[in-house]
């Protein structure tokens, strides 16, 4: 269906196959039933552990990530009318695109989809070090500990058969939650990355103006549809903003929270191995925020160079309607829409830097009290 978009086509197949997103068959119930009731055994279990300070801190980052892929995959089916009208959008944009047969948009294109398609694989790599980290990470202790912490009441989960029975179930849903969790981000990666697409061809068409002998009914016409395309703009970013904006305010208050403890894990942790696997945990996250703050920092500059793009034509030679036409243009990408984090600021690298530096802070605490 999506073949010819790789730059979405392996994120949509995968949410697809689990029924979550065009085909809402059984398989997405199962999926949150046994999500669902892994989550209940994780709660039981940090509610009544009396593990150490590294058992508590490692099975909350494993809560919260599961958590999360619930919340996900929820969002997914409750709004699912709205993610399919977006990837519409984002399909008919797409080839009005390719329709123009310009060189350096076509040239545009096929970038967005090699990252697109590197971004899916490498975020899935990522999800296949991890998940081999949750597997490891029980034979690289003296004592019996489950990938993840979880208990049910009345069963003593370190005794055989119900250990056994409990780590199989944990590591045959793993890769079910992976699949449901990482394709979710690389999906609204890529949407982010079109909206970027979509800013530079209008800046493409914006510095042509001018160049070409237009009349002056063409030269109004051709404005009118930038100032139309413009505002086509906007409406996608905000349509992705009022998905997305408040699972990612979830995700930076939850992720800053798990780095800072992670970072403390690898003070106490007693062997390499258990240092390596707490590395992947912090690779996983500050890959998986990085991707987004970087892709909707540069939509957020890309929207700012349109008004640049509008600024370097010969609008000052144009007729009085046409000029107060760029003046619009100028004037509302001045103040460039954006991903927001739960609609309070934008989404950027400056932000980044501040949720690692506040991380950094706590850390030190944690450190200094420690020592």
């Amino acid at each position: 269906m999506f073949e010819d978009i790789q730059l979405i086509y392996m994120n949509i197949w995968i949410l697809r196959f689990w029924g979550l997103l065009y085909d809402n068959s059984y398989k997405y119930s199962i999926c949150l039933a046994l999500s669902i009731f892994h989550v209940f055994t994780q709660l039981y279990y940090m509610l009544s552990t009396d593990d150490g300070i590294t058992g508590i801190i490692r099975n909350s980052y494993m809560l919260v990530l599961w958590i999360n892929t619930v919340l996900r995959a929820y969002l997914l089916i409750h709004d699912h009318d709205s993610y399919v009208d977006l990837i519409e959008n984002l399909r008919r944009s797409y080839h009005e695109l390719r329709r123009q047969n310009d060189r350096y948009i076509t040239d545009m294109l096929t970038q967005a989809n090699r990252l697109g398609q590197l971004m899916a694989r490498g975020n899935l790599f990522f999800g296949l070090l991890t998940c081999i980290g949750f597997g490891l990470y029980p034979l690289s202790g003296s004592e019996r500990v489950l990938p993840f912490g979880s208990k049910l009441p009345g069963l003593d989960e370190y005794s055989s058969p119900y250990y056994e029975l409990l780590y199989v179930f944990q590591m045959l849903i793993t890769p079910m939650g992976c699949c449901m969790y990482i394709p979710y981000t690389s999906l609204m990666v890529a949407f982010i990355m079109f909206g970027i697409v979509m800013c530079k061809a209008l800046q493409h068409r914006l510095e042509c103006l001018g160049k070409g002998s237009l009349t002056r009914n063409k030269l109004k016409e051709e404005i009118i549809e930038c100032i139309c395309y413009q505002q086509r703009i906007i409406d996608y970013i905000h349509t992705i903003n009022a998905l997305t904006t408040y699972i990612f305010l979830v995700e930076f208050l939850a992720f800053g929270a798990l780095l800072c403890a992670l970072l403390f894990m690898l003070l106490i942790v007693n062997s390499t191995a258990q240092m390596v696997i707490v590395c992947a945990y912090i690779n996983m996250i500050l890959a998986q925020i990085l991707a987004i703050y970087w892709y909707a920092n540069e939509l957020r500059e890309q929207n700012l160079a349109i008004a640049t793009a509008a600024y370097k034509t010969d609008w000052f030679a144009f007729d009085v309607p046409a000029q107060k036409n760029m003046v619009l243009i100028i004037l509302r990408a001045q103040r460039p829409a954006s991903i927001m984090l739960g609609n309070i600021r934008p989404i950027t690298l400056e932000l980044f830097q501040r949720l690692l530096n506040t991380t950094y802070s706590f850390f030190t605490v944690l450190k200094r009290v420690y020592a």
